[in-house]
């Protein structure tokens, strides 16, 4: 089987090479890399080699010649782009912030900004995979990766999915604090949550472990709930409040200000961080001269990375350093790997991810991408049935849809009208005149 890395000079790849090389079904028997930074993508292949040196069974990597080679013959594709590198991300964060809102990745202004500037490039892609790799399954990580996949689903189809770490990272960390048997959370047979919304914007709402319900415990227990991050982020008192918990970004809804007055007055925000490590990480590791050192360096790198995630929000929090199983995370790596076993296996696998909504939310449209429990089986992924939403969980979610969909259509159809009603709408701008500003700065600073 053939796999495809789009954005194969990312920094993350090496986490998917590795749990490749650490699968036992040997699912994958080569990987190319296209990336259209030529320097980024032989670092990384670098990197790779490393990993692969005494492996009995190390997977091929190739460098694609093109967009259209590294897509030809693909049977998955992993869409891990950035279109603007981390200077677009940096302007992403502090066009906003320079107005007084929150600039963030893929949360607010800098998510509607990070997607105008992306779809476009999304889309393309979407036809040469129709074009090129019709039967291939593409797996998408581009952020925002809720309205990415809603903008190439228009031409894939089911056949584009969009996954996130961070929904199955609340899951086992929830168990774990709950005390329930790790293991049993593989199992649809002794384990089940609830988890719904859209990408960085979702709720779990319940957790079952062979019979047991162990969220209003977990929630009623002020020591179980400090022992993870989501815990420590939101506070036992607002969780018990809204009775569910919450992914991690919804603390910048849920504490707007405290979050803005955290990054507003920053020397450094998170893309001016990454653009610093990343960059003099590519720049060393290519001066480094051998895959053992490039390594070295990336393991150091990766590390840092992971320790000073979401470190605005932990100090508008109180404060706190990320523990081991923080860091553990739900893994991009490991949820693509378990994506993929469960098409090719046919295995009815449940896992959380960004699809088709069809009727799992009647008030959404069923086209819309929402992100919450699917079975999978070779014909792809069906969204569960879920609880009914709260009014506020609802609200808030139909909100940030018609932003998305906003945005979808502003990037598809080049539409100004539709990019300032993105911006304008979103709870975190909330105002016409700051919208127009930063989609004007936003339009002469690209």
């Amino acid at each position: 089987m053939r796999l495809t890395i789009l954005g194969g000079g990312g920094f993350r790849v090496p986490l998917v090479y590795r749990a490749l090389l650490d699968d036992p079904a040997r699912s994958v028997s080569e990987v190319t890399l296209h990336d259209t930074d030529a320097r980024r993508v032989a670092v990384i292949a670098e990197v790779l080699a490393e990993l692969a040196q005494g492996h009995p069974a190390p997977v091929a990597v190739r460098i694609a010649d093109g967009l259209d080679d590294a897509l030809t013959g693909a049977d998955f594709i992993f869409s891990a782009i950035r279109v603007g590198g981390t200077a677009g991300r940096i302007r992403d964060e502090r066009i906003p912030l320079s107005e007084g809102v929150l600039g963030q990745e893929t949360v607010g202004a800098g998510g509607v900004l990070y997607g105008l500037r992306t779809i476009p490039v999304a889309l393309h892609i979407a036809e040469r995979v129709a074009a090129l790799a019709p039967r291939a399954w593409v797996i998408n990580f581009t952020n925002p990766a809720g309205m990415v996949t809603e903008a190439m689903a228009q031409v894939l189809g089911d056949r584009v999915i969009g996954i996130c770490d961070s929904p199955v990272g609340l899951v086992r960390r929830a168990a774990r604090a709950a005390g329930a048997d790790l293991s049993a959370l593989a199992s649809p047979e002794r384990a089940a949550y609830d988890y719904v919304g859209l990408n960085h914007l979702g709720w779990l709402r319940s957790l079952t472990v062979d019979g047991d319900e162990l969220l209003p415990r977990l929630l009623a227990d002020d020591r179980a709930l400090g022992s993870f991050e989501e815990g420590r982020l939101f506070g036992a008192d607002w969780l018990r409040t809204i009775g569910a918990l919450p992914n991690e970004y919804l603390h910048y809804y849920y504490f707007r200000r405290e979050t803005l007055d955290s990054v507003r007055d920053t020397r450094e925000t998170r893309g001016e961080f990454l653009d610093q490590q990343q960059g003099g990480f590519f720049e060393r590791a290519a001066a480094a001269g051998g895959p053992d050192a490039a390594y070295a360096l990336w393991e150091r790198t990766r590390l840092e990375r992971e320790e000073t995630y979401m470190a605005h929000s932990r100090e508008a929090g109180g404060g706190w350093q990320r523990d081991s199983h923080d860091l553990e995370g739900g893994g991009y790596d490991r949820v693509a790997l378990a994506l993929m076993h469960a098409i090719v296996g046919d295995s009815g696998t449940r896992l959380i991810l960004n699809v088709r909504n069809g009727t799992t939310v009647p008030q959404l449209a069923p086209d819309a991408i929402v992100e919450t429990v699917c079975e999978v089986d070779a014909k792809g992924a069906r969204p569960l049935p879920c609880a009914p939403l709260r009014e506020d969980q609802l609200g808030l979610m139909l909100q940030i849809k018609a932003v998305e969909k906003a945005a979808v259509e502003a990037a598809t159809f080049k539409d100004r009208g539709a990019a300032l009603r993105a911006l304008a709408l979103h709870p975190l701008v909330d105002s016409p005149a700051v919208a127009a500003r930063i989609l004007q700065r936003a339009a002469t600073t690209d």
